[in-house]
Order: C-alpha cells, then structure tokens, then sequence
C-alpha cells in the first residue's frame, strides 16, 4: 500500500455518484445488475470515465465509484446465496434509535422527500419487508467481481493509476438471520464467503477497502441500553468477525472503513470514537478510514494523542464531509490534514473523505469536494516538508 512518504496522498472512500442511465437500467435487477453486454460495455465505459475524473481532480489512490453496486442490500443479494426480502413478522419492528426519536418531527420530514439530502437511489427494501438469510450463505458473485475487476483494470490503466482500491462490505450484519441456529454461525458463514471476494479484489493487484458502519453505529441503532463494558465486548466481537473473513489477505492489501451512518441527521447520540478507537486498531488492515471532517467527530482528532498507531499502520481521516453542501476551504482541509500529521506523523496520514459523497451531496458538490481535498493536500504538504 502506498504511503505518504513525499508528500500527502489523496483518496476517497468510495461511492461516487454513477451516470442515471446505469441507475435506471440496474433498478430493474433488484438481486444484482443487468448480465448483457450492453449493460456491460456502459458499465465499463462509465468506470474508465469516472477513474479519469479521480485523477484529473487530484486524486491518487481511486476506485470505480461502486458504479456496479446499486445499495449495500442489493449488492450483497447479487453475491451472497440465502438471502431475500421477507414480509416483516407480526408486530416486528425496527428498534429506533435515540437520534431518531428525539428528533422524529426532523426525521418524518426527511425521509417524506425534504431537502435536506439529495438522493438514496436503490431502496430495495420496501415499507413492511426487511432483508433476511432464508438458507446456507455461499459466495455466488463470482462474475459479478470479475467484471468490476476486469472495468477498474482498464481505467486505472487507462488513467496511469498506481493504486486503487475496491471497496467491500463487512460480513457484520445484525437482526437477519432467519435461518442458521444463532448469530455467531450466520456471521462464520458470511464471513467465509466474503472471504472470497476480499481474496479476488487482492489477488486481482488491488487494494480491498471493508466498509463497516456497524462498529460504531449499532451503539444508537437500538443497543444503547447496553453498558459500555458489554459494548465494547460486542465490538471486539464484530472485529473477530472481519478478521477471520480477512484470512489470506496481507495486511498491507487492506483498508478498513468506519463511519456512523451516511444518513444527513442529527447524529446526536453518536458513539465516542473513544470508546472503540482501540477495538478498532484490532482490524487486520494497514489503513483506517475514518469519519472526522463532520461537526460531531471533527475534534476526534485529539484521541489519537493517547490512542497510539502502532507501528506500520496509516489513518485515512476524512477532512471533507459529505454531510454539508459548503465546500471546504483548502486552507481548513490543510488544517485538518495538519491535525492528524501532529499526533499519526506525515507519512502515517493519506487524505480522505467522510463517507462516500455519491448521491449524499449533489455531484457538483461532491467533485467540488475532492478538488478541493487535493489542494488542502498540497497545502499541507509543502509546510510540513519544509519544516
């Protein structure tokens, strides 16, 4: 993995947001995507496209936007056998969270078609259904992987690319099995077969990225009657689950990616990064990609003053947000850049972003973004260079 040795590199986290004619024809294969070679070469010829974009726009260390991925459910639907949508079980209902229900007249606005975010496309879960594991998970996307290798192979070829990376979900996912006799079994089960898939993105030369909002954010999806002791105990508990879907893969191949939901709200009962900082470094990944540039974590930086990274090991901190329209200014981005370099060290510290800014700011905005992201770098690498 590339680290900052000359100078602050540049990434992302992943989702950019993806041409609408793909949106439209892949919102018709609610289970994965279209499998003509139509589909195909538009996928491909989008990809290329949005990998010159990353680059042009400053950006070292790139993906293919997740453009084949129309959400998390439908992803994971079109790759892991044994899941399904089902009708929600009598009196079934999601457990609310804190941020939810203090600020509920906030949230039935939002989520009524409001202004306050610009789009979610790929809601495959309807109103009274929910996502569950109805049989044996297996791994069953292998072409699907193969395509998205075979398009980021091309662009980042076609662009001059040193590294990219593909981004992968975490096997944690909580409140859906139906099938396998306890928890623990269904994530064994999931995690064997998304080991799969982070060993082909590897194997392919390219850098897995596991994305997993879980490790934080299930604190106020309901769980926050736990002690701090007993969740702490179960986010040691989610990490076993990632590193044992990690086996084979080398550290060095590896980014790990936290965030506490992309959703644009209140995020008033969001946990500390304190309380799993050290959870967190348990992850057999070299670099963690961590949300930090919003109003709620922003000062989060200070934590790793005592949270050591240990040797080897690089921060991906967000220092722009996808949670505010207002694009940052270069010379803040370099601050915040600065920040981390104080307490991580420069060539411990690549730039990145919150969460992905596809569909969470308009795409004028989000490019506007990690522009800016790029020049905040090179602002921050000529003083700390010269120092």
């Amino acid at each position: 993995m590339k680290r900052s040795s000359q100078r602050i590199l540049t990434t992302h986290v992943g989702r950019l947001q993806r041409p609408e004619r793909l949106t439209q024809a892949m919102e018709a294969h609610p289970r994965g995507r279209p499998t003509d070679a139509a589909f195909a070469a538009l996928l491909k010829e989008a990809v290329v496209d949005v990998v010159k974009q990353q680059a042009e726009a400053g950006i070292d260390i790139v993906c293919d936007g997740e453009f084949g991925k129309l959400s998390w459910h439908s992803y994971l639907m079109g790759r892991l056998a044994g899941h399904e949508t089902v009708p929600a079980k009598p009196g079934e209902t999601a457990r609310r969270s804190r941020d939810r229900t203090e600020f509920a007249a906030f949230y039935q606005e939002l989520e009524s078609g409001g202004s306050y975010y610009y789009r979610n496309p790929g809601r495959d879960v309807l109103p009274g259904m929910r996502w569950a594991c109805t049989g044996p998970v297996s791994y069953v996307g292998r072409d699907s992987l193969r395509q998205d290798l075979g398009h980021l192979r091309a662009a980042v070829a076609a662009a001059g690319i040193e590294e990219a990376f593909l981004p992968a979900t975490s096997p944690v996912r909580r409140r859906v099995n139906d099938y396998y006799p306890d928890d623990d079994s269904y994530f064994e089960a999931v995690a064997n077969a998304m080991n799969e898939e982070y060993r082909g993105i590897v194997d392919a030369g390219f850098v897995v990225q596991i994305d997993d909002p879980q490790l934080p954010g299930l604190w106020d999806s309901g769980l926050q009657e736990m002690s701090m002791s007993d969740y702490r105990k179960l986010a040691g508990q989610m990490v076993e689950v990632v590193n044992h879907a990690l086996r084979g893969v080398p550290e060095d191949r590896a980014r790990y990616h936290i965030c506490w939901g992309s959703w644009h709200g209140a995020h008033a009962y969001d946990l500390p990064l304190k309380h799993v900082a050290d959870i967190l470094l348990r992850v057999k990944a070299q670099a963690y990609a961590i949300e930090a540039a919003n109003a709620r974590h922003e000062h989060e930086w200070q934590i790793w003053k005592d949270v050591k990274l240990p040797d080897g090991k690089i921060l991906i901190p967000g220092v722009v947000s996808h949670a505010t329209n207002l694009i940052e200014h270069p010379e803040l981005v370099a601050w915040r850049i600065k920040n981390f370099a104080s307490v991580a060290g420069r060539e411990n510290v690549i730039a990145g972003t919150d969460c992905g800014m596809g569909y969470r700011v308009h795409a004028q905005i989000g490019w506007a973004k990690l522009k800016t992201l790029a020049e905040g770098a090179r602002i921050a690498s000529k003083e700390l260079w010269s120092q």
